[in-house]
């Protein structure tokens, strides 16, 4: 397949979990603590603890229930068979054809919001993210060459994220762990207590990716404009995966691991010119004293092992693309099926962005096979 003579693989494609997920999947030890999601409109995808209280999110606001709005009426027509058909594997391939995209690996979409409490017992999270990493498991059966499993690895011990890392890569055929962003245990991405799983990831040759999301029940950039979810849904995303990449630039954690391949997702890439020079300019004042380690600019440290990702429509990466001088560390989403893709146009209007055709192709397909180092996907 090549949409226009272009390959795509997706680095951040979405699925959408069924609500039960937790409760077919969690050891039973820990399954009448599970988080128990909704399912009473196309997109609702909120979930709940057994005594009925938000999970991981922050509550809707009665002034803007779920359903409201001519984004989720657009959402409710566009999704409806997808929705209907269960959101199964078989609809995700469908979907893929659709935008032309020929490989995917997978992200979370109720599974963002599984960790993202404060303060979680860290056996409990250990076991919520087997059951997700299970369930994912036999959703890439069904064609185990176009879906890529990307894991899910618990912030609350580091034995346990080690060890389920490892079990991602050699019984699940996984291709990368995925970590919420924003903080939730308290310790910031460039802590030395996250090292062995830096390392874990080095000796598999997989890359983490840091993907965000529009709420959660941990403190969070967005959470200052509640109940606006217009303002929160527009810094929430960014401004998390901004923080995070500074503490791996310029926080010793790329220093420390040189070979540790890291990506910022579904947050934009536009900012990063900006980003960069500020965190270079304060390494020069400052690196002396509060990051003695480091040895290069943090934006060395970005073209070395980074990678963000690029909006379908986002016309300002013509920008970033000048300011880096290269396209090598943008990788592409078409985010279905979330509320601000543009399937199933994602593919085309990407295409239609003023950069080289080079760029793209490298984009589409180039550097997001060199990040999850998957050289030996089909053609």
């Amino acid at each position: 397949m090549a949409r226009n003579g272009f390959r795509i693989l997706d680095s951040d494609l979405h699925i959408m979990e069924p609500p039960d997920l937790w409760q077919r999947y969690t050891d039973a030890k820990f399954r009448h603590l599970a988080p128990v999601g909704l399912n009473d409109v196309v997109r609702d995808l909120r979930m709940v603890h057994p005594d009925g209280t938000p999970w991981g999110m922050p509550p809707v606001p009665v002034a803007n229930p779920i359903g409201e709005g001519k984004t989720f009426k657009r959402d409710e027509k566009r999704y409806r068979y997808h929705h209907d058909k269960g959101w199964s594997a078989a609809v995700q391939l469908e979907a893929m054809d659709q935008e032309g995209i020929d490989v995917a690996t997978l992200y979370p979409t109720r599974g963002l919001h599984t960790l993202a409490e404060p303060g979680m017992d860290p056996p409990l999270a250990a076991a919520l993210a087997r059951a997700y990493n299970d369930w994912l498991y036999d959703f890439c059966q069904r064609d185990p060459a176009r879906l890529i499993g990307v894991g899910m690895v618990s912030p609350f011990s580091i034995g346990d994220a080690v060890a389920e890392a490892r079990r991602c890569m050699t019984q699940l055929g996984f291709r990368g762990v995925f970590l919420r962003a924003n903080i939730v245990n308290g310790r910031n991405w460039h802590d030395r207590y996250y090292d062995p799983l830096w390392a874990t990831l080095v000796e598999f040759d997989v890359p983490v990716g840091f993907h965000e999301s529009a709420g959660s029940a941990a403190r969070q950039a967005g959470e200052q404009f509640e109940p606006d979810f217009l303002l929160r849904h527009t810094y929430s995303h960014p401004l998390e995966q901004m923080m995070a990449l500074g503490a791996f630039c310029a926080g010793g954690v790329l220093e420390r691991h040189p070979r540790l391949r890291a990506a910022f997702l579904e947050g934009n890439c536009s900012w990063l010119p900006w980003l960069l020079w500020r965190l270079d300019e304060h390494w020069e004042l400052f690196a002396d004293v509060w990051s003695p380690e480091t040895t290069m600019k943090p934006s060395g440290y970005f073209k070395r092992q980074c990678c963000v990702s690029v909006d379908c429509e986002e016309s300002p990466v013509k920008y970033a693309i000048d300011y880096l001088g290269q396209s090598d560390n943008i990788i592409f989403s078409t985010d279905y099926p979330h509320v601000d893709a543009q399937f199933p146009h994602s593919s085309d209007t990407f295409l239609e962005l003023p950069i080289s055709n080079e760029d793209k192709r490298k984009i589409l397909w180039d550097n997001c096979a060199a990040f999850y180092a998957m050289a030996a996907v089909p053609a």
